[in-house]
């Protein structure tokens, strides 16, 4: 396997130039295409078979199948539907949904207006983090444009399919980049996940029909619904299809966002050929795969190619495709204690495992990391790690404990010290 040195970025195609956000621009690029094809040479039923035809899968994270998740909206209802967009990008280590935002905007409401349609949504809303002010604002202009030239609005491109847009601004929690969450915040509540079922798709938004899909994901569709979902599987493997941005940082000489097709290179060749491997002096120890929920993997593990399925054979996953890159500078107790401590401070606090749990870890890993641990604190981490797996309303508690039971596995000799 090598890096595919002549694949020709998608979602990244504007990647830097400051112009092509603009309306005209997309406009004048072919933008608006396929929204064209599906208004007026597709049924919303192809729209969907279409999109499950191109096996794509949600990129913020789960990689559900977004055209199966499509299908899940009641198409009889007396109920309005929404299509909800979590920009909120809280996973650490994770920017490739900004670049989209800051330099192509129009293909993420391109794909919302598709994914509205295909469902039967008047509205969309954008759920976009606080932090990311500047792209705020950019939404908020190219949606006013694209209000004045009738691509939003009543009978958007001449159809007879109305659709409204609106921005809101998030308050900067982690906790709301989960769906439920990011509903509940939407609402004006408090951001904490809700128990399912029900699931969005039947009981979302206001208790009505919704789709919640990430920015990344929504970009992918406009290129299915032009080129066909044939076209668009020569990309990945067979069934991790189309490119992927992966977004690296930590230890490496070019941090930034890159695009690949999934599975055509390895985290090795992502670290050390494409981000030009770590700081000279410098030893990398370590790496998470998949943002800072991704259980993380040494570099006997960097030959695993970057798609779904190989990850998760690593018991890890591709996740937002943030990769984190570790060196020594630091101990693994000290990465460890940083995870923790940033998941315990996130935590929304609504189940007990989470709420009590995490600041456990946190307080034990403190203790080791002070040269102050023991025997019995090692065994304790686990213990309690146990305990919080697979008992929480979210993934938060959960990925504190599987990514720290994940750094006790691969770095036992580093924790074996710390208590000595």
């Amino acid at each position: 396997m090598s890096v595919p040195r002549d694949y020709r970025p998608l979602l990244l195609r504007n990647q830097g130039n400051e112009k092509a956000r603009h309306l005209d621009y997309y406009l004048a690029h072919g933008g608006y295409t396929a929204l064209k094809k599906a208004l007026f040479e597709m049924t919303p039923k192809d729209v969907i078979q279409e999109v499950m035809a191109s096996n794509l899968r949600g990129r913020g994270g789960a990689g559900f199948p977004t055209g199966l998740k499509w299908s899940f909206v009641p198409k009889d209802t007396d109920k309005p539907k929404y299509v909800v967009v979590n920009a909120d990008e809280g996973e650490p280590g994770t920017f490739k949904d900004r670049d989209i935002l800051r330099f192509d905007p129009h293909l993420m409401m391109e794909g919302a207006l598709i994914a509205a349609y295909a469902i039967g949504a008047r509205e969309t809303y954008i759920y976009i983090r606080a932090e990311y002010y500047a792209e705020y604002r950019i939404l908020l202009e190219e949606i006013e444009a694209a209000y004045k030239k009738r691509i939003l609005g009543q009978s958007v491109l001449g159809s007879n399919f109305d659709h409204d847009m609106y921005v809101f601004l998030g308050a900067g929690a982690y906790i709301c980049g989960e769906e439920t969450a990011l509903l509940e915040s939407l609402e004006g509540k408090q951001g904490q996940p809700r128990l399912r079922p029900p699931y969005p798709a039947t009981h979302g938004l206001y208790g009505c029909p919704t789709v919640v899909n990430n920015v990344e994901t929504l970009a992918n569709v406009p290129f299915i619904i032009e080129k066909g979902a044939q076209w668009y599987t020569q990309f990945g493997t067979e069934k991790s299809t189309g490119p992927k941005i992966f977004s690296i940082s930590g230890a490496v000489q070019k941090p930034g966002n890159y695009e690949f097709p999934l599975g055509s290179l390895t985290l090795g060749e992502l670290i050390y050929e494409v981000a030009q491997g770590g700081p000279p002096g410098r030893k990398i120890i370590g790496a998470f795969p998949g943002g800072i929920s991704a259980p993380v993997l040494t570099p006997e593990e960097f030959d695993t190619p970057l798609d779904y399925e190989s990850l998760a054979a690593k018991k890890t996953m591709l996740g937002s495709g943030a990769v984190m890159v570790m060196d020594d500078t630091f101990s693994p107790v000290t990465y460890a204690r940083r995870m923790v401590q940033f998941f315990s401070h996130e935590s929304c606090g609504k189940c007990t495992p989470c709420r009590e749990g995490v600041p456990w870890l946190l307080k034990i890993l403190r203790k080791i990391e002070a040269g102050k641990g023991t025997q019995h604190d090692l065994q304790l981490l686990r213990n309690v790690a146990d305990g919080i797996e697979g008992t929480t309303f979210c993934p938060l508690g959960h990925s504190a404990a599987v990514v720290l039971k994940s750094f006790l596995d691969k770095f036992p000799e580093a924790f074996e010290a710390a208590v000595k």
